[in-house]
């Protein structure tokens, strides 16, 4: 295929990264090749702003990412030759916000919180040890976990049935709840999917031609950017299967598990 323009968006914890070690070890030689080339990979994942400053670093990218599951998109200044549209300038980047800010789901906690005593906790309310504890990260990767700024995740504590109940109530007040691995994310009605769908629209308006976008995710929260790419790439996980897709053109999914499975397809895609 012609790789002038492509755009590659990817999910981070179980798709570049292991699943279990977190490392990126084996995409580190097509990270190069495509950097060489010029063809920009986009973290676009749940993690935190400050958690993909350093995750940037450590792996090497310098490219725009996408955060907290589409809530909000940062691009460096530079990256564009004019201003992103909709934008505004924070934390040194162009950041285009899709949703409203952590406090105001906070307040929607609140108010359901009565109706589910007991039944659930949400990071705000955890410390940091909860945090290690629920997620399996340490202390120093906890801590950059609970800086959101767009959503909170909630930790589940009670039965299946009062679970769905707790989800139709912070709809019905307005959130769009998306159910990860362990935690139950309350935020708008963004998703990486709408974003991914805004950032090509705005790569085309900048550069004023055609643009192919490449997606890879292993989870239910990347089914809206597989969805909204042009080439959407299951990442076999040792956890889970693939998830379900609608479309059917255009999807590959690897064998290998992780940044194997990363590399694996966009080798045969790109290479």
């Amino acid at each position: 295929m012609n790789t002038a323009n492509t755009l590659i968006f990817t999910d981070m914890d179980g798709t570049l990264l292991d699943h279990h070690t977190y490392s990126f070890e084996a995409a580190k030689p097509t990270l190069t090749s495509l950097s060489k080339r010029n063809i920009p990979v986009i973290p676009t994942t749940s993690k935190t702003f400050v958690e993909l400053l350093e995750l940037r670093e450590t792996i090497g990218l310098t490219g725009p990412f996408i955060l907290e599951n589409g809530a909000a998109a940062y691009i460096p200044h530079g990256f564009f030759a004019k201003k992103p549209a909709g934008t505004v300038w924070q934390d040194g980047f162009w950041c285009k916000s899709f949703t409203s800010s952590k406090m105001y789901w906070l307040k929607l906690l609140e108010k359901v919180k009565p109706d589910f005593a007991g039944e659930f906790t949400h990071f705000s309310e955890m410390s940091n040890e909860d945090i290690c504890e629920a997620t399996g990260l340490s202390p120093a990767e906890a801590a950059l976990a609970a800086q959101r700024q767009f959503g909170e995740p909630v930790l589940w504590q009670g039965t299946d049935e009062r679970k769905e109940a707790f989800i139709r109530s912070v709809t019905d007040r307005g959130a769009y709840p998306l159910e990860g691995g362990r935690f139950i994310h309350i935020s708008g009605d963004c998703n990486k999917g709408a974003a991914l769908q805004w950032f090509v629209e705005e790569f085309i308006r900048q550069h004023d031609e055609p643009v192919t976008s490449i997606a890879l995710g292993d989870g239910k929260n990347d089914i809206a950017m597989l969805e909204a790419a042009d080439i959407a790439v299951r990442i076999a996980s040792p956890s889970h299967q693939p998830p379900t897709l609608k479309k059917e053109e255009n999807v590959y999914t690897s064998t290998l598990h992780g940044p194997q499975g990363w590399t694996e397809v966009l080798t045969r895609l790109l290479f």
